[in-house]
């Protein structure tokens, strides 16, 4: 009582900025902030702060303690703290909870401009075939995608006007359920899209209906986007350009996203940072030595040498350093390039006796056999076959597997038991 009366100001700018008189009942007020929230709605273009001043200058005005002591002291007895504060909510929450989310189709809530801005958009996943020669060297790929986007002529609204109602087959929901009797008591839902607004929950007549996009808000677009493979990339890795999927109104554009599929090589492959490659030798090669020209993935020809008197032997490797695949992001370090040797042997019957006793003279001794002769006549002589160990094993799986079906399919004899007298 003993504090000091506030200061009195303007107390006629809620009212103008409704439009409504001093006087105004409460169902005059709620009229006057209906028809001007959905005109200036940011959904629909109108200008954020006036909507921000429409849902401040209602929510005072619709409270009968604010009124009161707006109407007595204006706008800055509020501001500071008399019937707790003024204009303090967020507008978005004030116009849903007067519309009930749903005066632009969302439904429940769905409508609010803060909750489809949440929306994120979907990703765009595809594959590019690369070669090894283009993570190895680095390419540049231009693609051309078809995408949508939003309407330039309706920015996006699907109207004319930019005004949507909502959709009445479905109420808003984008979905409608429809029931079927399957028997005695028993009825089926089924949840389907809606077909009026094409899930959308919205409705737009035919005479505002935009004539670019049909009312359809997005409109199809050809965009071609180069896609740049840097050296050392990994199968399976991607390339990620934000923002460019197909667009929709109140919604985060998703990325659209290059997988890398590496396509076999028939020369290379490749593990990790390393490089391997089969080589095959003669006998000749692999114990006199040899030299050969490799064309590297960039066409470079490496000089393959062996050393002198060097032998090589069946499925030995060797590795020359730096001709491997060039690290990612550090292409002037690169990983081992390495060589498998396989020694081809000559076939039965290519060297004739003579030659065989002349490798003799000059391959290492045969190792000499213990057995005396005595021994020699105690011992049976055997044959030797050629044979595919793998298709024998095979075929001998196979046939354990068909006695044991066999084994199976065998009726069981009846027991047969004693009669007692």
């Amino acid at each position: 009582m003993f504090g000091r009366a506030p200061k009195r100001s303007d107390s006629t700018k809620y009212y103008e900025v409704l439009g409504v008189s001093k006087n105004a009942t409460p169902d005059e007020l709620k009229k006057a902030y209906r028809k001007a929230a959905i005109k200036n709605h940011p959904d629909k273009g109108g200008d954020p702060e006036k909507f921000k001043e429409l849902a401040q200058a209602y929510e005072v005005l619709s409270d009968p303690e604010k009124r009161d002591i707006y109407d007595q002291y204006g706008e800055d007895a509020l501001k500071e703290g008399m019937g707790g504060g003024g204009g303090s909510h967020n507008p978005f929450d004030i116009f849903e909870s007067f519309f009930g989310g749903g005066v632009f189709g969302g439904g429940g809530g769905g409508g609010s401009s803060r909750g489809r801005r949440q929306k994120q958009g979907d990703d765009v996943v595809h594959s590019l075939k690369v070669s090894l020669e283009d993570l190895y060297n680095g390419t540049s790929k231009k693609l051309s995608l078809s995408r949508n986007v939003l309407c330039a002529k309706c920015k996006g609204k699907g109207s004319k006007s930019g005004a949507t109602s909502r959709c009445y087959g479905c109420q808003g929901t984008g979905m409608k359920v429809t029931t079927r009797q399957i028997g005695p008591s028993m009825i089926q839902q089924m949840q389907h899209v809606c077909p009026d607004c094409r899930g959308s929950g919205e409705a737009i007549s035919d005479k505002d209906r935009c004539q670019q996009c049909k009312g359809n808000k997005v409109v199809p677009e050809k965009k071609v986007l180069e896609v740049h493979v840097e050296k050392g990339m990994l199968h399976g890795q991607k390339i990620v350009f934000q923002g460019e999927a197909d667009e929709a109104p109140d919604t985060i554009t998703g990325d659209i996203v290059f997988v890398l599929q590496l396509k076999d090589h028939p020369k290379f492959k490749r593990k990790s940072d390393d490089l391997f490659v089969e080589h095959k030798l003669t006998l000749t090669e692999s114990l006199c030595g040899f030299q050969f020209a490799l064309t590297h993935l960039d066409g470079r020809q490496l000089l393959i040498k062996s050393n002198p008197a060097e032998v090589i032997k069946p499925g030995q490797y060797k590795a020359i350093n730096d001709e491997g695949m060039p690290h990612y992001q550090r292409p002037f370090m690169k990983g081992r390039l390495y060589i498998h040797f396989n020694v081809e042997f000559p076939d039965s019957g290519d060297l004739s006796l003579e030659q065989c006793r002349a490798l003799e003279t000059i391959l290492p001794p045969r190792p000499h056999s213990h057995l005396s002769k005595m021994e020699l006549d105690e011992c049976e002589e055997t044959t030797m076959s050629d044979v595919n160990i793998e298709e024998e094993m095979r075929r001998k799986q196979q046939q354990q597997q068909q006695e044991a079906y066999d084994e199976d399919d065998e009726p069981s004899m009846p027991r047969v038991q004693c009669a007692q007298q």
